[in-house]
């Protein structure tokens, strides 16, 4: 398709679709099953890790009892493989009967008895990315009906399986769709990461406009080296990237890979972090049954959340890409807050860093910093101190920068964080890993 017709076609779109159902005004938070679980459908050999029923009422429960709704984890999102390989006689899609055998709409009503929300998964395309039957353009409606007949809250639509012309017709003609049934349903669109992810070839302005939240890059696998080829590609792109995101709409960076087997205790902090700074939706895919201390208390930090969840929105970007391998993100806040994160790319040993805030574009003044992690407040900071830091190697340092009339305010919220540590090391059961 030429450029021409390409862009009077989105013009056309555009006046018929706008996805303004008041949802997602910050980013969403909770459990995705897919990093974790992928297409494990074994549910006689290996039921616990079985993509079924059984998997989300766990996680649900988990999400329910231990803390993780409380602090905004209110998401469970069933990935690929959930389906039936044939559609119903009415041209449905249905759940295999064997790993659901109670159905979708049941185990939504388990999920929403538990104060939290559903989430599904669909593809753009003849078929999905595991092979199961995807949405063709003639099966939008059908399925974004058949969606809110079952009380999904959120569904992720990917694209495998589909071609450019097909994508620019199907990722608004669902938002359309969903639009039309009536309910209030998330929209998490793929469309991007299939196109490169980048202007000219992805208009984000457009993509405010019919999607919530999107994939620009590709799935995250539980490794270092992925998350930081992650990192480093949303930053190398971040003019680009951060002026599209803002309440409603969000830069995807995939999942939080936090609990599994990749990561150290250091870089699950990074992952966290940085997550906070680029406003990302923060969906864990982790096993909830089996986490261990370190990592709740990771997932379940109320500073970095709140971070993340800061109402104004806006993204955080890249600050600095110093020689000795230290780079410092920077994110602005409510309250004239905001948060510093100082990322050690170093692999050799903890590095003592020195700067200020002045040269950290800091307007002259007082100011105190928490340090996210540690639960320390640093000393009252002029603006053109020099202060120095210790960042272990592939670790950050995190700070909330307040100034000197928010002392009180983040004084009660270092007492709530450790409530909320108290708590988790009460309720977390002993995992069997030794890395996060």
């Amino acid at each position: 398709m030429g450029s021409l017709a390409a862009t009077l076609l989105l013009a056309m779109i555009s006046l018929t679709v706008a996805l303004d159902n008041g949802l997602l005004k910050t980013p969403p938070m909770g459990w995705m099953a897919w990093e974790r679980f992928r297409c494990s459908i074994d549910c006689k050999d290996d039921p616990k890790n079985c993509i079924g029923e059984d998997l989300f009422r766990d996680m649900a429960d988990r999400l329910a009892e231990d803390g993780w709704k409380e602090l905004g984890y209110e998401y469970v999102i069933i990935d690929d493989c959930w389906m039936s390989m044939l559609r119903d006689e009415e041209g449905r899609l249905q759940p295999e009967p064997s790993r659901f055998p109670g159905g979708i709409p049941k185990l939504a009503r388990y999920i929403h008895d538990r104060g939290l929300k559903l989430g599904i998964y669909a593809d753009m395309g003849t078929r999905t990315c595991m092979g199961f039957p995807g949405t063709t353009l003639d099966k939008i409606e059908i399925d974004a009906q058949t969606f809110a007949s079952w009380g999904v809250d959120y569904l992720k639509f990917d694209g495998c399986n589909s071609n450019p012309v097909q994508q620019m017709l199907g990722y608004p003609l669902m938002s359309k769709a969903l639009n039309a049934t009536g309910r209030p349903i998330a929209y998490s669109c793929s469309w991007p990461v299939y196109v490169g992810g980048l202007p000219t070839n992805v208009n984000y302005s457009f993509m405010g406009d019919i999607c919530h939240l999107w994939r620009n890059y590709y799935d995250i696998q539980d490794s270092w080296d992925s998350l930081l080829s992650i990192i480093e590609w949303f930053s190398n792109n971040q003019d680009d990237l951060q002026p599209a995101a803002g309440p409603g709409r969000w830069n995807d960076p995939d999942m939080l890979i936090i609990g599994n087997f990749g990561l150290s205790v250091d870089q699950a902090r990074t992952q966290m972090a940085l997550w906070a700074i680029m406003a990302a939706p923060l969906i864990m895919s982790n096993d909830l049954r089996n986490l261990d201390n370190s990592a709740r208390a990771i997932l379940q930090n109320k500073v970095a959340i709140g971070i993340n969840q800061d109402p104004m929105g806006i993204q955080g970007r890249r600050l600095l890409q110093e020689k000795s391998h230290i780079e410092v993100y920077w994110r602005p806040l409510s309250h004239s807050a905001s948060a510093l994160v100082f990322l050690s790319r170093r692999t050799d040993m903890p590095y003592r860093y020195r700067n200020s805030l002045a040269k950290l574009n800091y307007d002259t003044g007082n100011y105190k910093a928490y340090d996210v992690f540690t639960g320390s407040t640093v000393k009252v900071l002029n603006a053109t101190t020099e202060f120095t830091i210790s960042i272990n190697p592939s670790g950050v340092v995190m700070w909330y920068v307040y100034t000197e009339q928010q002392s009180k305010q983040m004084e009660t919220l270092h007492y709530q964080q450790k409530k909320v540590s108290q708590f988790t090391l009460h309720k977390a059961k002993p995992g069997h890993h030794t890395v996060l």
